[in-house]
C-alpha cells in the first residue's frame, strides 16, 4: 500500500513502475542483496529500494551500471532498457497541467491511460470519463471553492481530455456501479443535469462502457464506504491496482490481499445492482423526471 503524496522524482509513470520491477527481477535472478547492488552505484540500499518502488526517477548512468552488475551483457538488451528508461523519465502529456493536477492525482492518470480494464463504484458524482464539460465545471466549483475561474476551466480541459481514452484503438473497458444517489443530486441546473444523463446514455452504447446502477431499493451493499477504482493491466509485470482518495490526498492498493477484498466486494455489488441491459431504460426514466 502506499500514499500518494509526492515521492522524490514526481508521480510514478506506469511504465517506470514496470522497469522498477524488472530491476528488482534481475536482481534477484543475480542473487544480489540490495546492499551489494548499491555498492555498484556508491549509493546506500535505500537508493535501490526506491527505484524499484518507482519512488525516484530512473538516472541512466545508474540503469547503466545495474544491467552490467546483474550479467545483463546483451547490447541490444541493454539499449532497448535504457531507451525504455529515458522514456519513463518523459513526463506524461498531463504534465502540462501540472499547476492544476494534484501531484497525488498524476498516477491515477498515468494508471488510468495503461489500464485494460477500470471497474469503479462512486456513490457521489458521475465519473470523471463520463462527465460532460458543464457537469465537470460544476463538481470541480464545489470541490475546490478557492479556485480562479481560470483554474476550474484548466480542470474541466484536463478532464475532457482525459475521456478520449474511451474511443482510442484498444480503449480499456470501463464498468462501473452508479449509487442512484449520483443521479437523483443536482449538480447545476436542470438543463445540466439532463445533459449529464443523455451522455450516459450514449456512453450505454459504446462497446467498451457497462454502467450499472445500485438503486435506493437495494439496500445496504459492501462498499457503503465510499469511492474506489480498480485498474487491471496486461502487463505482467503490473499487479492490479485500487485506488481511493480523501479530500487531501490518495491512497494506491497492490497488495493481493487488499485488492481482492475490493474486488469481491465489487463483484458482489454487480450482483447485487440493477443489470446493465436496464441502465439505458433506467437512465432514460431519470431524464424524463429532470
Amino acid at each position: 500500500m502506499t500514499d500518494g503524496r509526492p515521492a522524490g522524482g514526481g508521480a510514478p509513470t506506469v511504465l517506470r513502475v514496470v522497469l522498477g520491477k524488472r530491476l528488482q527481477v534481475l536482481r534477484e535472478k543475480a542473487g544480489l542483496s540490495y546492499e551489494q547492488a548499491a555498492q555498484a552505484l556508491y549509493v546506500t540500499h535505500a537508493t535501490i529500494r526506491r527505484m524499484e518502488k518507482a519512488e525516484v526517477g530512473l538516472k541512466i548512468p545508474y540503469v547503466e551500471k545495474l544491467l552490467t552488475t546483474y550479467g545483463v551483457a546483451d547490447p541490444q538488451e541493454v539499449e532497448a532498457f535504457l531507451s525504455l528508461a529515458r522514456e519513463a523519465n518523459q513526463p506524461g502529456w498531463w504534465h502540462r497541467y501540472r499547476d492544476v493536477l494534484p501531484e497525488w492525482f498524476s498516477a491515477f492518470v498515468s494508471l488510468e491511460g495503461e489500464a485494460s480494464v477500470i471497474r469503479a463504484y462512486e456513490p457521489h458524482y458521475i465519473p470523471g470519463l463520463l462527465q460532460t464539460e458543464d457537469y465537470a465545471r460544476e463538481v470541480l466549483k464545489a470541490g475546490r471553492p478557492q479556485a480562479s475561474c481560470e483554474e476550474i476551466e484548466r480542470g474541466v480541459a484536463l478532464r475532457m481530455e482525459r475521456q478520449s481514452l474511451l474511443t482510442r484503438p484498444n480503449a480499456p473497458l470501463l464498468w462501473v456501479v452508479l449509487d442512484e444517489t449520483v443521479l437523483r443530486r443536482p449538480i447545476g441546473d436542470a438543463g445540466i443535469m439532463r445533459a449529464q444523463i443523455t451522455k450516459l446514455i450514449e456512453a450505454c452504447a459504446l462497446p467498451n462502457v457497462q454502467l450499472q446502477i445500485m438503486p435506493f431499493s437495494a439496500g445496504p451493499h459492501p462498499a457503503m464506504y465510499g469511492p474506489f477504482h480498480i485498474f487491471r493491466f496486461q502487463v505482467q509485470e503490473l499487479p492490479d491496482v485500487v485506488y481511493t482518495e480523501s479530500l487531501v490526498g490518495a491512497v494506491y492498493f497492490d497488495d493481493r490481499d487488499d485488492v481482492t477484498a475490493f474486488l469481491e466486494a465489487l463483484d458482489r455489488m454487480c450482483a447485487q445492482a440493477a443489470p446493465a441491459l436496464s441502465t439505458e431504460a433506467v437512465l432514460g426514466g431519470i431524464h424524463g423526471e429532470t
